[in-house]
């Protein structure tokens, strides 16, 4: 059995960050990564000089964003990209309605302003909700308080679901009320034309990463913690565990003694998400040159009803659409044509039968991930912000929980991974250490 003073589960950016600021302060670490690379969620494909970031992409709002520190002091290349938080009119997007027809600016600007009043009105209904309310419910209730007739008030109803499922992955009727509370942008969203992992591959220099180590069970005691792989064992006075919260709640890895039942609790109010990123890339751009994305409204739109210009990013003529919630879970079982197929009847409808066959289709499979088990975490009827944050809690002084669906202010998100890797860090610690150690 090897001894170390920390043992780290999992090479994501949790990982690599509570790993890295602890060899920072003298500690003797080792990370063990089921994969044979380092991002975890954070995974980009390389295919000659084609890039297609097929975890996260996006930094939501580069104000006071510790990744976007980061990439500054590593030098990584950013490019404006202010789409990823599914919002109604920040950059130019070119909307259809249910028929397929091309809404004008002014009726644009309209629903624009109808969703941002509704978002004014949602703080407050959310925070007098029932414990298990759904976000379909306090969407019901905000769109009952105002005097809009059907269709206006169904275009943000349709909003509000479609932001649901782009932002977590779910439909909005199993999507807790608080679980767009964080759901917040400040400042531009940025993404990395040389592809997010390179954020990953930063943080893991100099780090003890065992690549495909899987890791099946954890032992605690007051005496430290024992990690088992199938490489061997791996002790430490003790450890940071950055398993997904799909993982955590499958069994895979045995934890014993159980997990107390604060944190069990926490485990039973979220839940990892099924979502998808369906990359097209194409001959010729069809789109307007102009625009940021393409949305429709209605009922064609149920799965497909958002397309983004991956050209502003790459020089190339490429749309990314999400499957997501309900489309996700339906199209799991699909092959790449099938699920491509499908998208393409929704862009015929708006562009018309011409428009050209994508010459290549990437679509990603979080789902079927061993060690993911989904995409990421949101949050079920009945939870709220700081449980994320009560699942970080020090258990037995030795075994610490980090990860995105530990960071209650922005859970789903790298940076929230990144805060919460800093977190446990000074948990095992039991001091202060500034964040800035990661990459200065």
């Amino acid at each position: 059995m090897e001894q170390f003073d920390i043992v780290v589960v999992g090479a994501g950016i949790s990982g690599l960050s509570a790993a890295r600021l602890l060899v920072a302060e003298g500690r003797r670490v080792v990370v063990l990564e089921a994969r044979d690379r380092v991002g975890g969620r954070v995974h980009s494909q390389r295919e000659g000089h084609r890039i297609t970031d097929r975890g996260a992409s996006w930094i939501h709002g580069i104000d006071d964003s510790p990744v976007e520190a980061a990439a500054r002091a590593f030098g990584l290349p950013m490019a404006e990209f202010t789409v990823g938080g599914y919002q109604p009119d920040s950059r130019p997007l070119a909307y259809f309605g249910p028929n397929g027809e091309r809404l004008g600016a002014d009726e644009v600007q309209r629903f624009a302003d109808d969703v941002r009043a509704l978002n004014v009105d949602l703080v407050e209904v959310i925070a007098r909700s029932a414990p298990d309310a759904t976000y379909a419910d306090v969407v019901e209730e905000a769109l009952a308080a105002r005097d809009w007739d059907a269709e206006r008030a169904q275009r943000v109803r349709e909003y509000n679901g479609r932001r649901a499922e782009e932002q977590y992955g779910v439909h909005m009727s199993v999507l807790g009320a608080h679980g767009l509370d964080d759901d917040t942008v400040n400042g531009d969203e940025v993404v990395f034309p040389r592809g997010y992992d390179e954020l990953a591959t930063h943080l893991a220099d100099g780090l003890d990463v065992r690549f495909d180590h899987v890791v099946t069970a954890v032992a605690w005691s007051a005496a430290g913690v024992t990690v088992t792989t199938d490489h061997g064992d791996f002790h430490g006075a003790s450890a940071v565990v950055t398993l997904p919260i799909g993982v955590l709640q499958s069994g895979d890895v045995a934890i014993t003694p159980p997990l107390p039942d604060s944190h069990q609790r926490v485990l039973g109010v979220l839940a990892s998400n099924a979502f998808e990123k369906v990359v097209l890339r194409f001959p010729e751009k069809f789109w307007d040159a102009e625009v940021y994305g393409i949305r429709q409204f209605g009922d064609e739109g149920e799965w497909w009803h958002s397309w983004y210009d991956l050209g502003r990013i790459h020089d190339e003529a490429a749309l990314l659409t999400f499957a997501a919630g309900p489309a996700a879970v339906a199209t799991r079982s699909w092959n790449d044509d099938e699920i491509a197929a499908s998208t393409m009847a929704q862009l015929r409808r708006l562009y018309g039968a011409g428009i050209p066959d994508p010459e290549s289709v990437v679509v990603t499979r979080w789902q079927d991930d061993p060690f993911a088990r989904g995409s990421y975490s949101y949050m079920k009827p009945g939870s709220v912000g700081p449980d994320h944050d009560d699942l970080a809690e020090p258990i037995g002084g030795v075994l610490h929980l980090a990860g995105e669906a530990t960071w209650g202010d922005d859970p789903a998100t790298v940076p929230g991974a990144m805060l919460s890797g800093h977190r446990a860090a000074e948990n095992v610690l039991g001091h202060a250490v500034p964040i800035e150690r990661l990459w200065s």
